[in-house]
């Protein structure tokens, strides 16, 4: 693959994910955030890596993981994230090239070392995320690929690494980069944990036009405008952004164009196994039909049918085919 072919570019966190199953149990005596995420220093995530019963390893991170899907449904897809020169970034770079995007970030010293997220998974397949960052938050503006950007038809944005101010300007470089090339800028709001206090900062980013596209689930929008109710945050934040989509879980998901206004039901699961990567893989068969041309409802399908597939399994990757699944 050459940068010439690229429908999509993302920025995010280059993180291999640890996944156990655990009880409920061990999310108390530990004062994990259930559901949730924490953000964890070396030692901190040394101590609970000891404590984790038996894992599998696999490449993740949010915006990585859509890359995963929207090369699995298709696209043309780079990923750029920031590795250190350890066995983890070593794992990373491969998961990522063997998938079929192109990642080619040059690997740092370390330390810090490549950053590592510990999943604990529990009975009712609720994700409890534990993420050390490591040099995903080393990631500077010096990283980028004006060219690779400008050849992308859609350069997406990781809401987890706002906060890091290195990271941070990367990703407001990489969005100046694209709009100069006239190209879409996406955003996805990640966690609403991470915004925190960090909320004004975002806000201000978008209402100075730098997101065309916005994604984030009904607690992530309602956080982050302050809005009680979904209609308030369509109405808020459309005035904003030209496409909003918020994702509902089983209740489906609703996105908001110009004019247009859709909302679509879940697809029916069989089994939720574990949520991991849910609404990265959404936002991963969103791009990829938008990609393709189709209408704002097939979007939302699409995105549905990529979320349930990888919701049925371990793992934030698709392990069926979803490019058929999804009529691709």
């Amino acid at each position: 693959m050459t940068s010439d072919s690229l429908d999509i570019v993302a920025i995010g966190d280059a993180i291999v994910d640890v996944i156990a199953t655990t009880d409920d149990a061990f999310i108390e005596r530990h004062g994990l955030p259930r559901g949730g995420m924490q953000l964890l220093d070396a030692e901190q995530a040394d101590a609970l890596y000891a404590a984790m019963g038996p894992a599998r390893e696999i490449s993740g991170g949010s915006a990585a993981n859509s890359m995963a899907g929207a090369a699995a449904l298709g696209l043309n897809a780079a990923f750029v994230g920031q590795v250190a020169d350890d066995q983890l970034g070593a794992i990373f770079a491969h998961d990522m090239r063997s998938l079929g995007v192109w990642f080619e970030t040059p690997a740092i010293a370390s330390p810090p070392p490549t950053g590592r997220c510990l999943i604990l998974v529990t009975p009712d397949a609720q994700r409890t995320m534990n993420t050390c960052p490591g040099a995903s938050h080393e990631l500077t503006p010096a990283a980028l690929d004006a060219e690779l950007i400008r050849s992308a038809s859609v350069t997406f944005l990781e809401g987890y690494l706002w906060g890091p101010e290195r990271p941070r300007a990367a990703m407001l470089e990489a969005a100046k980069i694209a709009h100069s090339a006239g190209r879409t800028v996406a955003f996805t709001l990640s966690e609403s944990l991470c915004l925190g206090n960090r909320r004004s900062g975002v806000m201000s980013m978008i209402d100075a036009g730098t997101i065309d596209l916005l994604f984030g689930n009904e607690d992530e929008v309602r956080h982050l405008t302050g809005c009680g109710t979904l209609g308030e945050c369509l109405a808020q934040l459309s005035t904003k952004v030209a496409t909003l989509v918020i994702t509902r879980g089983a209740d489906g998901a609703i996105a908001r164009s110009a004019n247009e206004t859709v909302e679509v039901s879940a697809p029916r699961v069989q089994r939720v196994v574990d949520t991991t990567g849910a609404g990265d893989l959404f936002a991963a068969g969103f791009l990829a039909a938008r990609c393709r041309g189709r209408p704002l409802k097939a979007c939302l399908e699409t995105g549905g049918i990529a979320a349930a597939e990888v919701i049925s399994h371990f793992g934030a990757r698709p392990e069926a085919n979803i490019k058929e699944l999804a009529g691709l």
